[in-house]
């Protein structure tokens, strides 16, 4: 796992030191590869490659890079691994040792381009990876990024000068780059807490998509907006469906086991020490379970405790932990550790991101580097089986309203909103004990609103459109700005599936897994030098996943039918068998107390119409409705307070 950096000149215009600034926009991804660091260029074709290395695979000088192939045509300077170098090793040269310099995956990628060329290679690739990919031969850069989109890479134009980076920190550092804050991205911020690809908050700055590879020529001209070239597609994978595999539900958990397991067998591959991220929930104990079951030593395993037992998941992780026998590390976090990550949020993460969860996936980062390099993760379990609630909970939900007519579901919605969610949480604990066991919810006044919040909804689309977006009109927030299109709003890039619910999942595949769950993931671990490595991510389990019928999913409304299955031939369900908790924290409460004074003084009104980003007014009433108990907006406020926050380190 590495920083990677560059740049690309279509005139010999200016007169900077290339070497210099190239070797400042690498050093910017210290953080991202603390262990090594390189510059290859050739200023007469324009082309300048930075890499810094954070060595996991062949830690001998023989992985430095940039890296040159065996022909010299190609040059890479590359972020990711390659979890079927091995095989791929052998495709080239049998097995046979003779013509490797050492055992990087970077080398066996070079070879492959050699032999087989880019557009035949990528295929032929599992890994998580974003590259730049200088082609000699025909003086092309190839910018390349991962299927799902586990690694991050940045571009843009400035004149005729390309930047790229795995961060935008890295952009920043060269003496061409321009900051004008994209204010159509900032409406899509506020709608998904996070900025999803291919826009970034400035202009004329994009993210590479997942699967998708951008060409520059040296002899061209600059594309706005860029040309995506995609060389796989979860569209047609979640369209193609139910394919010719068994529908034997029992051969299905077989089938699944045997390919999970091969994926974290694929994860293990490390020169350096390796662990794992432990919840104590379904995922994270179902990779843990497979990573034990292949080692010949206790796993290490981390968590971190809360002291509210609302959020707190640690006695879960524990019990897993100490039945399948790892070596588990908790970390017991006070509010004021937590709180102390606040100010560093928008160095990690770059730009605005407001997924609260940041910051224990920072806590989490940095504990598990103080043991290991690698640490695997259980991400994608919810978008690819069926993991979330709004899955059971949209469709359950619209059946019961939908005969009402919407002016009722409206009047509803706003009486109910207007009780506070607290009041909400008071009134059930008053109930709960004579409630049945399926009301006994957490956090029910949140639940509550939530159920306020779709009522009005005109059809289930719609209704999983509100359950996923903060404000539902962020243009009339962000002054000057008009909301583009996203693959959340754009009806007519939708795969055309048989039921709500896959569509659901799909939606959640390309926009709230690689813009928010990845980022948040990726930004985190890399700020410590942690590599993070998501078995349930493996191409092959996603293909998987959307070649079983739904009911192996979802099964009696309950979801993650195929990994509970799996997790229980290891660890006993009454262990990991709770309802969801997720990785959240009291942020309601923060911004009521110790985080109080630190949220007036970024949303004060004379601030805010002094930077003329937003109509102060809604937010100033948000604000004045949560301080004072009217009303519950942890989340809104935190979008608004995260993107200011980020705002003031720009100065």
């Amino acid at each position: 796992m590495c920083g990677i950096a560059g740049l690309l000149r279509l005139d010999d215009s200016g007169a900077d030191d290339w070497l210099a600034s190239v070797k400042e926009m690498a050093d910017a991804l210290s953080h991202r590869g603390p262990d090594d660091a390189g510059i290859w260029l050739d200023q007469q074709a324009g082309i300048a490659l930075g890499h810094r290395r954070l060595s996991i695979l062949d830690l001998s000088a023989n992985g430095h890079q940039p890296m040159v192939s065996p022909s010299g045509r190609y040059v890479v300077t590359y972020n990711g691994e390659l979890y079927n170098f091995r095989a791929l090793r052998v495709d080239l040269n049998g097995s046979s040792r003779e013509g490797w310099k050492g055992h990087s995956d970077t080398e066996v990628l070079l070879a492959a381009l050699d032999r087989w060329g880019l557009e035949a290679t990528l295929p032929r690739l599992n890994g998580m990876f974003a590259f730049a990919l200088w082609d000699r031969a025909k003086r092309r850069l190839h910018l390349v990024r991962d299927r799902m989109g586990e690694k991050p890479l940045y571009f843009g134009w400035f004149g005729r000068t390309l930047l790229f980076g795995s961060e935008l920190k890295a952009l920043k550092k060269h003496p061409a780059f321009t900051a004008r804050i994209n204010r159509d991205a900032l409406a899509l911020y506020l709608r998904h807490n996070c900025v999803p690809a291919p826009y970034s908050i400035y202009e004329g700055v994009w993210k590479l998509p997942p699967a998708a590879i951008v060409t520059i020529r040296a002899d061209g001209e600059p594309e706005r907006p860029p040309r995506f070239e995609k060389y796989w597609s979860l569209h047609d994978v979640a369209e193609k469906g139910i394919i010719a595999r068994s529908q034997d539900l029992a051969s299905l958990v077989d089938q699944f086991e045997e390919l999970l397991e091969d994926a974290v067998r694929l994860r293990l591959e490390s020169d350096v020490p390796l662990g794992a991220f432990l919840s104590g929930g379904i995922d994270s104990s179902t990779v843990v379970a497979l990573m034990q079951r292949q080692s010949g030593l206790p796993v290490r395993t981390f968590t971190v405790g809360f002291d509210d037992p609302a959020y707190d998941e640690s006695s879960a992780a524990a019990a897993v932990a100490g039945h399948l026998g790892t070596e588990h590390v908790e970390l017991r976090v006070t509010p004021k550790d937590t709180l102390d990550v606040v100010p560093r949020l928008s160095e990690i993460y770059d730009e605005p991101f407001a997924d609260s969860s940041q910051i224990p996936t920072v806590l989490i980062s940095e504990l598990t580097r103080e043991h290991v390099t690698v640490s695997l993760s259980g991400d994608g379990g919810d978008e690819l089986f069926g993991g979330y609630n709004r899955y059971v909970w949209c469709p359950s939900i619209w059946r019961k309203v939908r005969p009402l007519p919407q002016p009722l579901r409206r009047a509803v919605a706003a009486a109910t909103r207007k009780v506070p969610q607290r009041t909400w949480d008071n009134i059930f604990d008053l109930v709960r004990p004579v409630l049945p066991d399926r009301f006994d919810i957490r956090v029910p006044g949140l639940k509550v609103h939530k159920l306020a919040q779709v009522l009005p909804a005109a059809d289930i689309t719609e209704m999983y459109r509100s359950v996923t977006s903060h404000w539902t009109e962020p243009s009339l927030l962000v002054l000057g700005s008009h909301e583009p299109s996203s693959a959340l709003t754009d009806t007519g890039s939708w795969p055309n599936l048989a039921d709500p619910v896959s569509l659901m999942m799909y939606l959640d595949g390309v926009t709230y897994l690689p813009d928010d769950i990845l980022v948040k993931v990726d930004r985190a671990s890399m700020s410590v030098g942690l590599e993070a490595r998501v078995p349930f991510l493996d191409h092959r389990v996603v293909e998987f996943a959307w070649s079983v019928p739904l009911h192996a999913k979802l099964n009696a409304g309950q979801g993650k039918w195929l990994i509970r299955q799996v997790l229980a031939r290891h660890v006993p369900a009454v262990l990991t068998d709770r309802p969801k908790m997720g990785f959240g924290l009291p942020l309601g409460n923060w911004l009521r107390g110790p985080l109080r004074e630190w949220a007036e003084e970024l949303l004060g009104e004379d601030r805010l119409r002094r930077e003329d980003f937003f109509d102060p007014a809604p937010i100033r009433r948000l604000w004045s409705e949560h301080v004072s108990g009217r009303g519950e907006w942890p989340f809104h406020l935190w979008d608004v307070l995260m993107f200011e926050s980020w705002l003031s380190g720009q100065h």
